[in-house]
């Protein structure tokens, strides 16, 4: 699959608010605005994904080599799943380093807000490639679940490197550090589940936290 640039058009103040955690709190609207600004400015969004035969009945991926998805949780999210997508995607370096550049400036809070908005803007990224396939996939007879990533849920984060081999991540410069950190970390990977329309499975649920157990995860919705 040749690198997919989607062209953002804002990054989503709301967001970026909730990642930076403040959704419930009073804050300068404008602060909010600038660093949504400054990282639509610096962002460079690339995406890149694959299409694997899947068997949920033992978590198989025909990747040769063969990929299996542990984890009840993920397991269960794919149920029913005859093919899967594997998803890579970032935002690049540089407003990774203008975080940095902001923060050993002295400038702690718009260091914070820009950190935030590279997040908002990696998931937007996600957003649009899901947005794109969907219909194409639907074309096939297939409906898709949502992008579940490893760490989410119950899916080891060591599953990362199998998921940046399957997505050739290393084409849109994306690597991993020896904690399984992605590199640049405004990066996101990740499995997506083709289900069969004709085969009756349910409608996918919207996406959100309920599956989750990380309860005290600042970024939990609901």
């Amino acid at each position: 699959m040749p690198i997919y640039a989607p062209r953002l058009s804002a990054v989503d103040a709301k967001e970026t608010r909730r990642y930076a955690g403040l959704a419930k709190a009073v804050f300068d609207e404008a602060a909010i605005a600038s660093a949504c600004e400054e990282a639509l400015l610096l962002a460079a969004p690339r995406a890149r994904w694959e299409v694997f035969a899947y068997d949920c009945e033992t978590g198989t991926v025909a990747a040769h080599p063969d990929f299996v998805i542990e984890g009840d949780v993920v397991r269960k999210h794919l149920a029913g799943a005859s093919r899967v997508v594997f998803l890579a995607a970032t935002v690049g370096d540089a407003v990774e380093e203008a975080v940095t550049r902001h923060f050993d400036e002295g400038r702690y809070a718009h260091s914070v807000l820009l950190d935030a908005a590279a997040t908002a803007a990696v998931e937007q990224v996600c957003d649009a490639c899901e947005a794109m396939l969907r219909p194409h996939f639907a074309k096939e007879g297939y409906t898709m679940r949502w992008r579940f990533s490893p760490g989410y849920g119950d899916w080891d984060i060591h599953a990362q490197p199998e998921l940046l081999r399957l997505t050739q991540a290393a084409s849109l410069g994306v690597s991993l550090t020896e904690s399984m950190m992605l590199c640049p970390r405004k990066s996101v990977t990740a499995v997506i589940g083709l289900l069969r329309v004709s085969a009756g499975e349910k409608k996918d649920a919207p996406k959100n936290c309920a599956i989750c157990p990380k309860h005290d995860c600042p970024f939990r919705q609901g």
